[in-house]
């Protein structure tokens, strides 16, 4: 062939023994319709000519332009990665790709990169806000745009939501811990005025606490101020007592952050508590391991794009409300209460 010659989708047609229509079915929102077998050689015949096709012609002939994009608040947490993943999961089995933006918990790149998302004319979107830009996903909304909101949500914006049983997990640590035998706890939180997950584990806390008569306390404050945040931990863990203490961690960056300072205090785990949400890696490779309620991420992502494909929905039905998914409990060494 040419090598001046780019290849079109007459050529993978002919390549693959198969009809122009069946290529651009396979390359659109159709690919169902074809066998496997047809599929098979269509992406063979693609992949040997190194065929790509052009997806902003294809929305600007009304085709669509098979792009989803995602918002997410911050890129470095671990959560946005492993939700990313089931996303992009989902995305490559229905024919789609994704188009990621983080935003660095930055309310006007929040803004921008909204505009850039809908500049290149995605079929959808998945937001994990920062901020609360209820004017311009409203807009998106009434642009015929479907949304999904991830974790977080706005009160007065009708969208659907898919995230953690934030309530579930806060119960569901409550009663490990209550049933290890700690009594006194402190809760650790980046603070809860922007994101309404956070405003949700703070509240079933301290409800979950009166409830089962704990002695639980609360702090918050940005990870950035580590020292105010050692001392805190340090005082916690001054005070005398006769019940055993620990902490209950708000997600993975508040644990790791934890688990270094009860290491430079010198507190061993178990004696002392420790139970994060959110399952990262290292969690099984501390000391005698950290407790954790591990978020179903993969699921959620793909629950995600499903709910984006299902289109409009009445959000006062089971179809339309916000989806929330069980966490799973991994206990370790860490909420091993001595005797």
């Amino acid at each position: 062939m040419n090598p001046s010659h780019r290849t079109t989708i007459l050529d993978v047609a002919r390549a693959a023994g198969a009809s122009k229509t069946s290529v651009s079915r396979y390359f659109g929102s159709e690919r169902q319709r074809l066998s496997g077998e047809l599929q098979q050689r269509i992406a063979d015949a693609a992949d040997q000519l190194g065929y790509q096709p052009n997806q902003l012609a294809r929305s600007l002939k009304g085709a669509g332009s098979r792009l989803i994009g995602m918002l997410v608040a911050d890129i470095r947490n671990p959560f946005s990665i492993a939700v990313m993943h089931g996303v992009e999961q989902a995305c490559r089995e229905h024919g789609l790709s994704l188009l990621v933006c983080n935003t660095d918990n930055d309310p006007a790149q929040e803004r921008e990169h909204l505009a850039l998302l809908t500049a290149y004319r995605v079929e959808g979107l998945v937001v994990n806000i920062t901020g609360s830009p209820d004017h311009e996903l409203k807009r998106l909304i009434d642009q015929g745009i479907p949304l999904v909101l991830l974790d977080r949500e706005l009160t007065d914006l009708n969208a659907k939501v898919v995230g953690l049983d934030n309530a579930l997990a806060i119960d569901m640590a409550l009663n490990h811990l209550q049933a290890r035998g700690y009594r006194e706890l402190l809760y650790i939180s980046e603070p809860p005025d922007r994101a309404s997950s956070r405003k949700a584990r703070l509240k079933r806390y301290q409800s979950g606490c009166e409830a089962r008569q704990l002695r639980g306390k609360v702090r918050c404050q940005p990870l950035e101020d580590d020292a105010a945040l050692r001392q805190a931990i340090a005082d916690f863990l001054a005070v005398p007592t006769d019940s055993p203490k620990a902490l209950l961690c708000a997600n993975g960056k508040i644990t790791l952050a934890v688990t270094r300072i009860l290491q430079a205090l010198g507190a061993r785990l178990g004696d002392t508590g420790l139970i994060g949400i959110d399952e990262l890696d290292w969690c099984a490779l501390v000391g005698p391991g950290i407790t954790t309620l591990a978020q179903p991420t993969d699921a959620i992502g793909r629950d995600a794009v499903q709910r984006l494909l299902a289109g409009p929905a009445n959000l006062d039905t089971p179809e339309g409300a916000a989806r929330r998914h069980a966490p799973i409990l991994i206990a370790r060494g860490s909420t091993r209460c001595p005797a």
